[in-house]
């Protein structure tokens, strides 16, 4: 029996514990990726009842979408798998722009639906905002394309507390996609507070804080990737968070599971997060994930955890 939830206010009904997927063919975010590797992620995830994939145009670019695409094909079972994917990036000579208007967003839903190999789209978020075009005119676009059944429901992602209320102005939007998680709450300031309000499910992205919150570094580890230039990972600020990690491993040893299923199932007991999208690079990484769903946090935790990291 896979524990299933409902989107905030859409039909879409998904395990709690999704699959982020920009390691299924993101070669321009992680080198050497093995194709094979990635879509055997996408079976496995499948296979353990995990329904809700996010991918999006830029992972790859484009690779990711077609990856998961080959995958739903070769299984012929559209409907075990909800995926939620996102457009705005535009190639212009060498340089990468935001684009939300509302010929371009057309463009991008169909592109993906052929990448993707199939005729709707479960969730399609507008991924970054652009500087021009009026958020609620590039929100009715989505709503146009949901009202001809070509996607779903309406997300929106990275847009500024100013811009989803630009963006809801009619109410149309149905999710919200941000960064957020115990090293970084800015989200709960004013966004977490306005979905709340509207009933827009928030989805975090850095759930673990690029493996910092999974409690599998110590403070001798040196990063020279894209982890280097991370706020948390200040040498000062990595040692203070590392010390907040292990007061949470505490609470994962008393009940024999691991830091990172006690950081995503507090997340669980957040207003408006219905669902996460931990990533993963290994098969296994994809069934650990679903750990958290095994995790109960008393309200004594909660708060104590809430505290840890304030």
């Amino acid at each position: 029996m896979t524990k299933q939830t409902r989107i905030g206010r859409t039909d879409l009904v998904v395990n709690p514990i999704g699959l982020g997927t920009n390691a299924v063919g993101g070669h321009n975010l992680y080198p050497n990726l093995d194709e094979e590797a990635g879509k055997e992620l996408v079976r496995t995830a499948l296979d353990h009842g995990i329904n809700f994939l996010d991918t999006a145009f830029i992972y790859g670019p484009e690779r990711s979408e077609e990856l998961i695409g080959e995958v739903l094909k070769e299984r012929g079972n559209r409907s075990e798998a909800i995926i939620a994917t996102k457009g705005a990036h535009k190639f212009v000579g060498q340089d990468v722009v935001f684009d939300n208007s509302p010929a371009f967003l057309k463009k991008e839903v169909e592109n993906s639906l052929k990448r993707l190999q199939t005729d709707y789209i479960d969730l399609y978020y507008i991924h970054f905002p652009d500087e021009d075009t009026q958020k609620d005119e590039a929100v009715g676009t989505l709503k146009q394309l949901k009202d001809e059944g070509k996607i779903r429901a309406i997300g929106v992602s990275n847009f500024s507390i100013e811009q989803l209320k630009e963006a809801n102005k009619d109410g149309y939007v149905d999710v919200y996609q941000g960064e957020y998680n115990l090293l970084q709450r800015e989200a709960e300031k004013e966004l977490l507070s306005y979905t709340k309000e509207h009933n827009i499910s928030f989805i975090p992205y850095f759930p673990l804080a690029s493996g910092l919150l999974a409690g599998k570094y110590n403070k001798d580890m040196v990063f020279n990737d894209l982890r280097a230039d991370l706020p948390y990972f200040q040498k000062k600020v990595f040692r203070q968070n590392l010390e907040k990690v292990e007061q949470v491993r505490k609470i994962a040893d008393a009940k024999n599971t691991e830091v990172a299923h006690v950081a995503l199932a507090w997340y669980l007991t957040r207003d408006s997060i219905d669902v996460l999208i931990p990533g993963a690079k290994r098969a296994d990484q994809v069934l650990n994930n679903l750990k958290t769903l095994e995790v109960q946090l008393t309200a004594e935790e909660i708060q104590e955890i809430d505290r840890i990291f304030r």
